[in-house]
């Protein structure tokens, strides 16, 4: 009986356990792989990164943060302008940076046929 109320305490807490905060934004200015590069490279550089992915052709940014740390939006974007472009839309998603990479991925290839 203590084992099924541990899995069932543990399988309750899971979900918010890991959870998976990914900050999505579209990014205008991006013009070329070496844009892409730099925005990334400037991601890759936080303490708070668990991964990142920027597409130039869709312009999606995503920045997937470690498990219990933070970045505000303000922060987010003010990152990207320090970098030269300016962020159209910013979203919290919880999605991981590689769903929206295969995501991403996908839409292109149904965009290309």
């Amino acid at each position: 009986m203590k084992k099924l109320l541990i899995t069932l305490m543990l399988s309750a807490m899971t979900p918010a356990a890991f959870a998976v905060t990914t900050i999505k934004a579209e990014v205008n200015g991006m013009v070329c792989a070496f844009c892409a590069k730099g925005i990334e490279k400037k991601l890759n550089a936080l303490p708070q990164k668990q991964s990142a992915f920027v597409d130039l052709k869709s312009r999606v940014v995503a920045l997937q943060l470690k498990d219990g740390q933070e970045l505000s939006n303000d922060a987010f974007n003010k990152i990207i302008q320090d970098a030269g472009y300016t962020v159209s839309k910013v979203e919290r998603v919880s999605q991981t940076a590689a769903e929206i990479q295969a995501e991403v991925s996908k839409s292109d290839k149904a965009g290309s046929k």
